[in-house]
């Protein structure tokens, strides 16, 4: 009983600092981030924090894989869920990019979050463009338009707009690769 209050223990700094760390890169940037600062945050001590991670680094790929990564299954699901094929589409963007989005939108560093990834933890940022690709593949049934659809997206956040301005873009971007209505009904 003790070992299992220790790993709960353990599990609830992990989650503390993780979630410190989130708002401490997406609000000063990974640069500029400390050890300090995401200890401060969590209410822990910095010792507390070397014990969990080992550098910064360990601590950035884990926050990208706490927030993003865990998205995986439910993209895939809503991939191969009920409904039309943009409701799918939509689904998956709203689990992969919206959400992620509307938490990234009021921050100060937060479009830096996947630059980072990619530059310290290349294969989990080409494992997230995977995912997005296989799921929008298999909902618009063609692996080019996925790729187009998915530069379009990439373009929608360009100008960093608010959350609600990609909510709406990306509606039309899905409507326009994925019609409301079912695969069957479209006509050329």
């Amino acid at each position: 009983m003790n070992i299992s209050l220790t790993d709960h223990d353990a599990a609830l700094r992990r989650e503390k600092i993780l979630i410190a760390a989130r708002w401490c890169f997406l609000n000063f940037g990974y640069t500029k981030t400390t050890f300090e600062d995401i200890a401060r945050r969590a209410e822990l001590s910095r010792t507390l924090l070397y014990r969990s991670f080992k550098d910064k680094a360990a601590i950035h790929r884990a926050v990208f894989a706490d927030w993003l990564a865990s998205r995986y299954p439910a993209a895939r699901q809503a991939m191969k869920g009920p409904g039309s094929p943009y409701d799918r589409l939509f689904r998956v963007c709203t689990l992969m990019v919206l959400e992620p989005w509307a938490e990234m939108a009021g921050t100060l560093m937060g479009c830096e979050l996947h630059e980072v990834c990619k530059r310290i933890d290349p294969e989990s940022a080409a494992l997230y463009r995977q995912t997005m690709h296989e799921c929008v593949a298999a909902i618009l049934g063609d692996e080019s338009d996925a790729e187009v659809f998915l530069l379009a997206l990439d373009g929608l956040l360009a100008d960093r707009p608010s959350a609600e301005t990609l909510e709406r873009r990306t509606e039309r971007l899905a409507a326009r690769f994925a019609p409301f209505f079912p695969a069957e009904g479209k006509t050329s």
